[in-house]
């Protein structure tokens, strides 16, 4: 058999039981739940993922951007959109929406990100190790992942929707208009990048031998791999929000933090490990700019859709967010910010991946309200050092949102000829 069948057999087996125990509705103690119906969440993940990449090869445009947008990310929006909509009607599970939106969020800059890199500067160490010490007058060592030119477009629209998101906490709810500002930033991004001019898509892995499948065979495969991991997603997500808050309780673990960063780590990480996996394969600026889309998609299509499933579930006045909920969307959009700076330059070095996952994990000892105000305010002065040292960046960074095919004047799309490798 053929490794991509292989292993989409193997995913497809790990999510079996998850899908037979549903259709069976059966009941299962909260800690099984989360096993069983969690391997089913990230099995469909695996799935999409591998789907959503082949899809390239035969759609283009606007269209497979939005598809790859929604899919990418769909077992985390359907575990969070779960939640909102049960406390439309259930109001004490409006914190696990709260919990599961900024737990991704962190994770996928604070780990993510610093993780790709890590494995991308490694890659390449090893590679010059491998090919000889290089000659006294060649290239010097690479010391940063620099991103395509088009990346800017993407910090560009992280950035205003980081800016407006200090409204929520402040306000202390996920209102409507929240809903209209941050999903028109995402169908104004979709719209964007719909007119950037992309090359051939480059897959690697499973992707690449569905890629390679004659195109009906492909694109019934493709078809048929979406169609089961939206099955998968439909069957798993309930009962595994169900099981973690169900664990929470009987084990007596913090069930705000359960929810914050199992749910999140199961759903992200199909996608964590295909960024790596392209790190390891000397493509650190896909891999970073993958999740850096990623980062994107929550911040604006997520955040967006809260307000309105709480709605759907008979919710009215917007999900109100308690004194913890709105700390941690502070530290949330704080941390945002602080990515949007390191980004200005479109590189992304050593310093500032430990940085990112530095101030990520030193929050951990200590989950008090004096600590995540005080991680938000010194993440915000970080960003303002930043900012101030490469602010030639600023404006042709905003600019990036309604212009197309320039760089910023140096010819080389920002890259700083001071500090370029």
């Amino acid at each position: 058999m053929p490794s991509p069948w292989r292993k989409i057999g193997l995913v497809g087996s790990v999510a079996l039981p998850a899908v037979t125990l549903r259709l069976a509705d059966a009941e299962l103690r909260p800690e099984a739940a989360v096993v069983v119906f969690g391997a089913g969440v990230v099995a469909s993940a695996f799935l999409l993922a591998w789907a959503a990449e082949a899809a390239q090869v035969d759609i283009s445009g606007s269209l497979a951007i939005a598809l790859l947008a929604l899919v990418a990310v769909l077992p985390e929006y359907a575990v969070d959109l779960y939640f909102s909509f049960t406390a439309g009607h259930r109001p004490e599970f409006a914190q696990y929406a709260a919990a599961n939106m900024t737990g991704s969020n962190r994770l996928l800059m604070g780990v993510g990100w610093p993780l790709v890199a890590g494995v991308a500067l490694v890659a390449m160490a090893r590679r010059r190790r491998a090919q000889g010490a290089v000659a006294a007058d060649g290239p010097a060592p690479a010391k940063a992942v620099v991103l395509a030119p088009h990346a800017r477009v993407e910090v560009a629209f992280l950035a205003v929707a980081s800016i407006y998101a200090f409204v929520i906490p402040f306000t202390r709810r996920l209102a409507w208009y929240d809903s209209v500002v941050l999903l028109s930033l995402f169908a104004a991004y979709l719209w964007r990048v719909s007119r950037e001019t992309r090359g051939e898509p480059d897959l690697v892995g499973v992707a690449a031998n569905l890629g390679a499948l004659p195109r009906r065979r492909r694109r019934s495969v493709v078809t048929a791999m979406f169609v089961a991991a939206a099955a998968i997603v439909v069957a798993a997500a309930e009962p595994f929000a169900n099981g973690l808050v169900g664990t929470g309780a009987a084990l007596g673990i913090d069930q705000f933090l359960l929810v914050q960063w199992l749910a999140p780590l199961s759903s992200e990480a199909p996608e964590l490990i295909i960024a790596t996996l392209y790190a390891l394969r000397m493509r650190g600026e896909d891999g970073l700019g993958t999740l850096l889309s990623a980062k994107v998609n929550q911040w604006t299509l997520l955040v967006g859709s809260l307000p309105l499933a709480y709605l759907l579930g008979g919710g009215g006045g917007g999900l109100h967010l308690d004194a913890r909920q709105t700390e941690e969307f502070l530290l949330t959009a704080a941390q945002a910010v602080l990515g949007v700076a390191v980004l200005l330059r479109l590189e992304f070095g050593p310093w500032e991946a430990a940085g990112l996952f530095g101030l990520f994990a030193l929050q951990f000892p200590f989950p008090s309200t004096a600590v995540r105000i005080g991680f938000s305010i010194l993440y915000l002065l970080a960003a303002a050092v930043i900012i101030g040292q490469r602010r030639r960046f600023v404006l042709p960074t905003l600019g990036a949102m309604v212009r197309w095919g320039e760089d910023d004047g140096d010819g080389r799309a920002g890259v700083d000829p001071e500090n370029s490798r």
